[in-house]
């Protein structure tokens, strides 16, 4: 249940359907308050005698309005509200003045709300300091923005989305005559070389407004996008329809030239980046590939077990910089990143003879790259070692990496059925340069720890907890 629903429901006798009508209203009332440059109150009568309760409320983008609280919910008696009390009972529009604060009075007008019976359900108000009142045009604004508030509605939200200051607002009557243009709007109509619009018809070839044209045909709101020399727009045409017919229609023109040239920018900026990461992910593979060679060429034993395990430990981050070469965001899914560790390390380091089975149950666990880069170093030197020292006399065995996401933390576990750890192995006391390096980056670069133990084999738990409504 959604605000305005629940505060009908507890302070008034409106019907469900009448409510429905009212949250569709809320909806619009941030378009409609920055439309007319004033907050915009929607109220209703509430439970009692004389009382009103405010069941929704908007404040402009468009202008400065003295700050007042949101009143959503908030009951009022009718002598606090006499010009939104008198609309409410007889249906008549009102102008008039409030007092605001102490000794500051704004200009108020108030207008009613009909269900599809024609019984008044609400009164909408908008109030606006004495100089927008002043404003050329203002009335006309207010006029369109209460009428896009009573129009039925079969188009998406994103249509009836807010203004900024900076927004071309054009209002077009019945006849298709524009009948208001802010100066945002003049001001883009004159780079095109037209000095005045208002008085012209939305047909004229010099306007050539086509989408107001096409939304009062439609009777849907449109919106386009285009190009004229370097100037980026997009133009959103809001029809209002009354009795099947087009009444006014609402053009906004917004000047997103910087917008897309920013976009364009960081476009250029993420290939760059997803190419440096192809670039490293191919130099550490050449790399790789040099200390293979290294490796062949070399008698010793000793040698040729240490440049294998560098050989991996490069391979496990080229395989993260891989996925950052394929993907614009800097944020890698886990799983995938050890799934194909466990393919690259198996492959480079069983003898041709084990037959190894690789088990691997992966939930979804997305971290930054900083992070995964660690994690694949930590993946990479837990298999490795299950490989070199788990199965020692034996020519089979299982290798796994289950992830799991719990609701605090993440969990990476990496086991095998080898041989196990001796009774007496401490793993904190442990001289293995594989192990810490692990417990090295586990703790420190991933904010996690490290649990070793035996159960039929040697498992290897890290828990990472999860950032409060992060990832």
């Amino acid at each position: 249940m959604n605000v305005v629903d629940d505060i009908c429901r507890k302070t008034s006798a409106l019907t469900p359907a009448q409510s429905a009508m009212l949250n569709s209203i809320a909806r619009m009332l941030p378009l409609a308050a920055d439309l007319s440059h004033a907050q915009a109150t929607v109220y209703t009568k509430a439970r009692g005698d004389n009382l009103l309760v405010i069941v929704a409320q908007a404040y402009p983008n468009t202008s400065f309005i003295q700050y007042k609280p949101n009143l959503r919910g908030t009951i009022v008696s009718a002598s606090e509200e006499p010009l939104v009390w008198h609309t409410m009972v007889n249906g008549q529009p009102i102008k008039g003045h409030r007092e605001w604060a102490l000794g500051m009075c704004i200009d108020m007008q108030t207008f009613a709300i009909r269900d599809a019976s024609g019984k008044i359900v609400a009164a909408v108000s908008f109030e606006t300091s004495a100089e927008e009142a002043r404003g050329e045009g203002h009335n006309i604004l207010v006029d369109a923005a209460y009428k896009l508030l009573t129009i039925e509605r079969t188009a998406e939200i994103k249509h009836y989305r807010s203004l900024t200051a900076s927004d071309g607002v054009i209002v077009v009557d019945e006849k298709g005559y524009i009948i208001f243009a802010n100066p945002a709007a003049e001001s883009i109509y004159k780079v095109f070389g037209i000095g005045q619009i208002r008085g012209h018809k939305i047909l004229d070839r010099k306007i050539n407004m086509r989408l107001a044209q096409k939304a009062s045909s439609t009777k849907t709101p449109c919106e386009a996008e285009f190009e004229i020399g370097n100037i980026t727009l997009t133009q959103r045409a809001i029809p209002i329809i009354a009795s099947g017919q087009t009444v006014r229609i609402i053009v906004i023109i917004s000047d997103i030239t910087e917008l897309k040239k920013k976009e364009k920018e960081l476009l250029i900026k993420s290939a760059v980046i997803q190419e440096i990461h192809h670039r490293v992910k191919n130099n550490l593979q050449t790399i790789a590939s040099l200390l293979r060679l290294q490796s062949r060429r070399t008698k010793s034993l000793e040698v040729q077990a240490a440049l294998r395990e560098s050989v991996n430990r490069i391979l496990s981050i080229s395989v993260v910089h891989e996925f950052l070469s394929q993907q614009d965001a800097e944020f890698i899914n886990v799983a995938e990143v050890a799934r194909n560790i466990l393919d690259v390390v198996s492959n480079n380091m069983l003898e041709p003879d084990f037959n190894l089975q690789a088990v691997f149950n992966g939930q979804t666990v997305i971290l930054p790259s900083e992070q995964a880069s660690s994690l694949a170093l930590v993946i990479n030197e837990l298999i490795q070692n299950s490989i070199e020292h788990g199965f020692i006399g034996r020519r089979e065995g299982i290798i796994g990496v289950d992830i799991r996401t719990l609701p605090d933390a993440y969990q990476i576990e990496i086991y095998d059925n080898g041989i196990g750890i001796p009774p007496d192995y401490n793993p904190q006391e442990s001289k293995s340069l594989g192990l810490y390096i692990v417990r090295t980056l586990v703790e420190n670069d991933v904010g996690g720890n490290l649990r070793i133990y035996d159960n039929k084999g040697t498992h290897a738990l890290i828990t990472i907890p999860r950032t409060e409504g992060g990832i």
